[in-house]
């Protein structure tokens, strides 16, 4: 695999029981780079430990007085000078190519699995481990499967000296066999205390990274509610706090280097003192003292690489451990795993095939059921059961995390009689969609944002119209004109976020979006909440217009959308619990009254109490005055 090669056309299956697995399995897949840059760091390292061979030859030709030995050592210099360089260019660059491959790899592994949770990931991690993880922990892989080259070619060279050594000068030779091992593995105590000290360090980092990425997202409302300052204590806290974990993990690592300094000078030091004493007394010649000095001189070099793949390991064991965590999370039940485990590529490959759903869309769960081709509205009265329901809807069950309550374990929607976590991701994408309640804008022309994949049976033009963007339009072509660039509405910048646009504004771009992408099934959370009565009546009767003959689901309690609906389902405590339109459960159901109309328990018992009422128990005021809002916005 070459830079020019990426992105993968398919980054594999990933061994995630474990972060050590987990580095394997990249090692594994880059086997041939990793070959390749093995093989550049032999000819490097063995060019520059053979200059020993090359200084005692020469030396020991200056005391015979040879002038043609002498000229020969410095030929074997120059060559051997040419063999370093040539080696270390390219060991850099396979090296770097390892690196940087094994970390495309490792994102497009964490950019599937955030394709395939959707919302869910967010909700089973924090949004602040994911942003670490694909940032800071990708990098420290790609650290380690860079220097895992360096150091085989390190380790081999080592070996090779040392046996070398014993062979040419076996008094000196010894001393350096056993003292060089005893070098690499004098840190090893050190590591755990120190690896300790980095992942406290990494912790508090990602915690002040996300108190500040929440703190910017808040910014506007922290102004208006002076609590800037506040955040300003608080994240100045998490900072001193990460300061003061970087000190102490810096000082652990400066206590590794300094060893790893002043061991291999101590082994110096034995073999210059013993060597000196051997020649004098006539035991060996200068030019093996020599040569035996300068190649423990050489072995410090590669020495350096055992405290960098240390140093590396140490970092990227717990990054790979929670780089393995995320990319473990899955979309579907374990039971419909195993199977698909089971199966293997066969079944892949017969989904693949699959043709798209259709049918009625059914939620066990809570039974609610919403009939192919109507526009069926969903109350639940709770903000996040509704966003749990959406998610189930979308085929994104809650197997776990927080706050799922008794729907832990349930599965997803069935369409057409076919659960959706059990069908290949693009058939499920492709046949369902969701809105969230808060759905987000990405930088760019407005043009590129309705550039999303679509039946191509709705235009851009007529998604906007429903979606009741003209004003939209009107202020993105002020900006146009603004910026003196006359490019229209259509190919206007857009802020990251849609900051600069409000939140109504948001809102209903992020409807048409979803709008001109036409699915089979369009599930909608709270589309409206952010408009005014009037555009909302607008935008229920271009969504009713523009989806007829479609299944389109809209969770919400506004009597505007509910009055549009052909059906409501009234999901109290995540049951279903009644079903009709609009006015029939306004008059029969108290407790869906309650939810649309906000009617607290103090005010249910005045109404009772005080005034006449209506069928089954509804005030004749208020149902005319509900009845009077929806005739006016209509």
């Amino acid at each position: 695999m070459h830079i020019r090669d990426l992105p993968y056309p398919d980054p594999g299956r990933p061994d995630v029981r474990s972060g050590p697995r987990f580095l394997f399995w990249l090692g594994r897949n880059q086997l041939g780079g990793q070959v390749k840059a093995a093989l550049w760091g032999l000819v490097h390292m063995a060019a520059l430990v053979s200059f020993p061979i090359a200084i005692g030859f020469g030396v020991q030709a200056v005391v015979d007085r040879s002038g043609s030995r002498l000229a020969m050592a410095g030929a074997l210099m120059m060559g051997l000078t040419v063999l370093t360089a040539l080696g270390d260019a390219m060991l850099h660059r396979a090296a770097v190519t390892n690196w940087i491959t094994a970390a495309a790899r490792v994102q497009q592994l964490l950019a599937r699995k955030a394709v395939e949770l959707g919302s869910a990931l967010t909700r089973k991690v924090a949004a602040g481990e994911v942003v670490a993880v694909s940032t800071g922990d990708v990098e420290k892989i790609g650290w380690f499967v860079e220097a895992l080259s360096r150091f085989t070619a390190a380790a081999i060279t080592t070996v090779a000296v040392c046996v070398a050594l014993v062979l040419y000068q076996p008094a000196l030779g010894v001393v350096v066999a056993v003292g060089v091992p005893a070098l690499a593995l004098a840190v090893l105590p050190l590591l755990p205390r120190a690896a300790r000290r980095a992942d406290e360090q990494r912790e508090k980092a990602g915690r002040a990274t996300e108190l500040a990425s929440d703190t910017v997202a808040g910014l506007r409302v922290l102004r208006g509610i002076g609590g800037e300052e506040l955040f300003l204590g608080r994240y100045r806290h998490a900072s001193q706090e990460v300061r003061v974990a970087a000190v102490r993990s810096a000082r652990m690592w400066a206590l590794i280097a300094a060893v790893q300094v002043a061991l291999p000078g101590l082994l110096l030091i034995g073999v210059v003192w013993y060597g000196a004493s051997l020649a004098r007394d006539g035991r060996i010649e200068v030019g093996e003292l020599v040569t035996v000095y300068s190649a423990v001189t050489f072995l410090l070099y590669p020495l350096r690489h055992f405290e960098e793949i240390a140093m590396a390991y140490s970092f990227s064991r717990p990054s790979a451990r929670r780089a393995a965590r995320v990319l473990a999370l899955q979309r579907s039940s374990p039971a419909s795993e195993g199977a698909a485990a089971v199966d293997g590529g066969e079944r892949g490959e017969a989904q693949e095939a699959t043709a798209p759903l259709g049918g009625d869309l059914y939620d066990p769960a809570s039974g609610m059921l919403a009939p192919s081709g109507l526009l069926t509205a969903v109350v639940c009265g709770d903000p996040d059961a509704a966003g749990r329901l959406a998610d189930r809807l979308g085929g994104h069950p809650i197997h776990d995390g927080p706050g799922d309550g008794d729907h832990v374990g349930a599965p997803s929607a069935l369409l057409g009689g076919v659960a959706l976590d059990e069908v290949p991701l693009p058939t499920a994408r492709a046949t369902v969609l969701v809105q969230d309640k808060d759905p987000v804008l990405l930088s760019g022309a407005l043009a590129e944002l309705l550039d999303v994949p679509r039946s191509g049976e709705v235009s851009a033009e007529t998604a906007l119209e429903a979606a009741q963007c003209g004003d939209v339009l009107d202020a993105l072509a002020q900006a146009s004109a603004a910026e003196a660039d006359d490019a229209g509405p259509m190919r206007t910048r857009i802020t990251e976020r849609g900051r600069s646009l409000s939140g109504g504004q948001r809102q209903r771009l992020a409807l048409a979006r979803s709008l001109v992408t036409d699915p089979e099934v369009l599930v909608l959370d709270e589309p409206t909440s952010a408009v005014d009565s009037h555009t909302e009546a607008r935008i229920a009767d271009g969504v009713r217009r523009l989806r007829a003959g479609r299944t389109t689901i809209v969770l919400t309690s506004s009597p505007l959308l509910l009055d549009r609906a052909d059906r409501v389902v009234f999901v109290p405590d995540g049951a279903a619990a009644g079903v009709g339109t609009h006015r029939e459960l306004l008059g029969t159901d108290p407790a869906y009254r309650a939810v649309v109309t906000r009617e607290t328990e103090d005010e249910a018992a005045v109404r009772r109490a005080g005034r006449g009422t209506g069928p089954a128990g509804h005030g004749p005021q208020e149902i005319g005055r509900i009845e009077e809002q929806i005739e006016e916005s209509a």
